[in-house]
């Protein structure tokens, strides 16, 4: 495999863990956030996700292939859940409120967890297929 293509699957790693960190320090806020104003069975719904992701994000810091397709997995949950609930979009009828705020930036980071780490999983694939 060439240097450039060393270089490119460093950067989607790299981006990768960027976002996945950045998503368990925003589902940090997002517990804050939520404690006083949801049930305890969806806060702790909430909390368990986040324990999910904390783990998926020490696996990817110590470099375990594990961690990605986990963190992939997530992520498409997380949009999943997330996206359907109007109490969402009524968040951004509010302006720009802190809640509105993490629901827009936490969607985008799991979108680009998505993508970077799909394309992740796909360079990895194929640099093994050229290494056989």
């Amino acid at each position: 495999m060439t240097r450039l293509a060393n270089r490119k699957e460093d950067l989607v790693v790299v981006s990768a863990r960027i976002l996945i960190y950045g998503s368990v320090m925003l589902g940090g806020a997002l517990l804050v956030q939520l404690y006083s104003v949801v049930p305890a069975w969806l806060f702790t719904s909430v909390l368990v996700g986040w324990m999910l992701y904390l783990v998926v994000a020490v696996l990817a810091y110590r470099g375990n292939r594990l961690a990605y397709p986990a963190a992939l997995v997530i992520s498409i949950v997380t949009l999943l859940v997330s996206l359907p609930q109007p109490e969402h979009y009524a968040l951004l009828g509010q302006g720009a409120t802190p809640a509105a705020f993490t629901f827009i930036i936490g969607s985008a980071i799991q979108v680009g967890v998505i993508a970077t780490v799909a394309g992740h999983l796909i360079l990895d694939r194929k640099r093994r297929l050229v290494k056989s």
